[in-house]
């Protein structure tokens, strides 16, 4: 039998206010920046010259449209749900009330390994990157405070320094988790500013390059492939959109703020579809711009492709603008993956999957304080002691798997609940969830396989936790074992 969680239900808290409720102030504005502050990260900067360098070359720029139009055809389909279902929890609610609970809890573990593990990932990258800022200013942090207990780093002098824990990836998944507990209105500006910072170092980048572009570095622009899968030729943009889509997680973060939006019906579309609108177009200009002034062969053993490219013009100044960019970039990142997660995870626990003590809101800025406080401390023992390199692509390969799922999603609630309201409908349907799906499943199968093992040992853990917690505390369960018990009367009429 499969627990479904009525849309009847879905709908009365969605549109559910004061105490106990979330606060609704997001404008249609907040939540596209809230997409592009989660998809524009550094990703961008670091990402598109590991693309280029060893499987697209110059058509990275097409490795990024690939990318683009997957996430296209799910950000149509998570706009139908968000207008339709505008409560917070995103990909989990909607499987919650179309293929059951079972699948709802997959989706809900799948994107705890997104959002929590992303925010790790990202922390760890911020913090490697704030020391590069800091040095720019003679300010050195002794390195065995920058790192895990299984990194280490070579000093000027030769000696070996072992890292003890990464102090600064822990600061700031600390402080941005206290500023989500103080209030979403407040979070919401302050990812404005960081935003808009970002994107005007990217648009600076863009201009400033145009005019050293070089049309030799851009010849030929689909590299020939090398004999082996993945590198260059058309098989290496495959992997190359694979490898980039990491750069355009995150546009699925503003559905799990609809319960926070003034009004999700018009507000979702426009957040998902708008965000993930514009950063698609930074992205092509970005990757196109730096390809053309320097060749993409030069990337390849550089971690910083980006300075690479400045080298080729007389703006050394872009240089530190660029790392300010990356520090914005990253901190946006964090502060709306940490949002998405304690929001996912208070649904759940209104659900009974988790603790319901996690479904509490702070008396004074009604926000789920207690997952906040929960993942500063998950993400950042994650930030802390945990190398960057362990769980980087299994964010990739876990979105791709929500963004499945919630294609798959449209067409059965489709067919199972044809006259629902849709302020917002999917168009084309069934062509454009089937095409997300194939998309999203071709990139997923272009990821190495030792992403897949980690994926099925992660949901294995997650199975365990439904089995031996969930299943006893459900709602849903016990709601409708109480039924078969004690069904409800239904009153008499008068004829």
């Amino acid at each position: 039998m499969r627990f479904k969680k009525p849309l009847d239900v879905l709908l009365k808290e969605a549109n559910a206010s004061g105490e106990g409720s979330l606060k609704r102030t997001l404008t249609s504005f907040n939540l596209v920046t809230l997409g592009v502050g989660a998809i524009i990260g550094a990703g961008l900067f670091s990402l598109t010259g590991l693309a280029a360098a060893n499987n697209a070359g110059s058509a990275v720029t097409i490795s990024f449209i690939i990318g683009a139009i997957g996430c296209a055809f799910a950000g149509l389909c998570y706009a139908e749900f968000a207008s339709m279902i505008p409560i917070a929890g995103s990909a989990y609610t909607y499987s919650y009330a179309t293929m059951g609970e079972f699948m709802a809890w997959i989706i809900g573990w799948d994107l705890v390994l997104e959002y929590a593990l992303g925010a790790a990932t990202v922390s760890i990258s911020w913090s490697q990157y704030l020391i590069k800022f800091l040095h720019s200013f003679d300010i050195t942090i002794p390195p065995q405070f920058t790192m895990s207990p299984w990194e280490t780093v070579t000093l000027a002098d030769g000696t070996l320094v072992n890292g003890m824990i990464n102090l600064p990836a822990v600061f700031i998944i600390v402080c941005l988790s206290l500023l989500l507990i103080r209030g979403t209105q407040e979070s919401a500006f302050i990812n404005n500013v960081l935003v808009i910072l970002k994107v005007a170092v990217v648009l600076v980048f863009i201009a400033v390059g145009w005019g050293y572009i070089n049309p030799a570095n851009h010849t030929p622009y689909i590299p020939e492939n090398t004999g082996k899968f993945g590198e260059f030729g058309w098989s290496g943009v495959l992997r190359g959109a694979g490898v980039v889509f990491f750069a355009f997680i995150g546009f699925d973060a503003v559905s799990t703020a609809a319960q926070e939006a003034k009004n999700p019906k018009t507000g979702m579309p426009i957040g998902i579809i708008g965000s993930l609108l514009v950063c698609t177009i930074l992205y092509v200009l970005f990757s196109h711009v730096m390809t053309g002034v320097a060749n993409y062969k030069e990337f390849k053993d550089s971690a910083a492709p980006v300075a690479v490219a400045i080298a080729k013009t007389p703006y050394a100044w872009l240089q530190k603008a660029i790392i300010v960019a990356i520090l914005a970039g990253y901190t946006s990142v964090i502060l709306v993956m940490l949002m998405g997660q304690s929001r996912i995870f208070y649904t759940m626990s209104k659900d009974g999957l988790v603790p319901k003590t996690f479904a509490s809101l702070h008396k004074k800025f009604q926000t789920p304080y207690k997952s906040n406080l929960l993942f500063a401390v998950f993400v950042s023992l994650f930030a802390a002691f945990v190398p960057v390199r362990v769980v980087g692509e299994m964010v990739s390969i876990g979105t791709l798997f929500a963004f499945v799922l919630v294609c798959i999603g449209v067409l059965v609630i489709r067919k199972a609940e044809p006259n629902i309201p849709r302020p917002f409908k999917t168009p084309w349907v069934p062509f454009v969830p089937i095409m997300g799906v194939i998309i999203c499943v071709i990139m997923m199968l272009a990821l190495p396989a030792d992403t897949w093992i980690r994926l099925g040992v992660w949901m294995l853990l997650g199975l365990v936790i439904y089995y031996t917690y969930g299943v006893k505390h459900s709602v849903i369960r016990n709601r409708k074992a109480a039924e078969a018990i004690d069904p409800p009367v239904t009153p008499l009429t008068k004829d």
